[in-house]
């Protein structure tokens, strides 16, 4: 693929963002692909080695902030005609509270998932707790010379240690994982409302 097709190819994948951001990115990727043909490289050779177009659009959404692309989605290409700020207007008892049912349904949604992390930290905080309270049972049976005591806070202690570390190691990797699956919902949600060109 030359620069021309390519450059015309990202310039239709950003169709849905900002001009001025289209703008600046054909020009960002247009003098990376000189650069490296002033390195030496075929100008197909420079535009292989920058990537698919695809991957070049989904970074720029990632990157791109929500805000910004909501504001180029809502502003209108066209003066709305009178008929059509009548139906806004009347049709706004309903679909005003709408709006905002659904985005505190999602907001509840969001703040569950964490809500349930949080939780599993706080198991895990407890466990901690039980290792610290069994330590110390340990020392006032040992003290009170009850082996027996002891030996059951002891191992009572080791037990919650163990559970302490495995609990804490399911506790960052489901960190991980909700803090992914919520990047991804985020991108997803910038796609759905950059458009995705097929």
């Amino acid at each position: 693929m030359n620069k021309e097709d390519f450059l015309r190819e990202l310039r239709t994948a950003l169709q849905g963002l900002p001009q001025e951001e289209i703008e600046a990115r054909v020009s960002f990727y247009s003098e990376m692909i000189d650069d490296r043909i002033e390195e030496g490289l075929s100008e197909d050779e420079a535009v292989a080695q920058i990537g698919a177009v695809e991957n070049i659009r989904a970074q720029i959404i990632a990157e791109t902030p929500l805000g910004k692309l909501v504001r180029e989605k809502v502003r209108p290409n066209r003066q709305l005609r009178i008929w059509e700020i009548v139906l806004l207007v009347l049709g706004a008892p309903v679909w005003i509270p709408l709006l905002i049912s659904v985005a505190a349904i999602l907001f509840s949604v969001y703040v569950c998932i964490w809500a349930v992390v949080l939780c599993v930290y706080a198991a895990d905080l407890a466990l901690a707790g039980g290792v610290i309270a069994g330590v110390a049972a340990t020392v006032m049976y040992l003290m009170e010379a009850n082996f027996r005591g002891a030996l059951f806070y002891a191992g009572a202690a080791a037990v919650c240690a163990g559970l302490a570390i495995l609990l804490f190691i399911g506790c960052v990797r489901l960190t991980k994982a909700v803090a992914k699956i919520t990047r991804r919902m985020l991108i997803g949600i910038k796609n759905a409302i950059a458009g995705k060109e097929e």
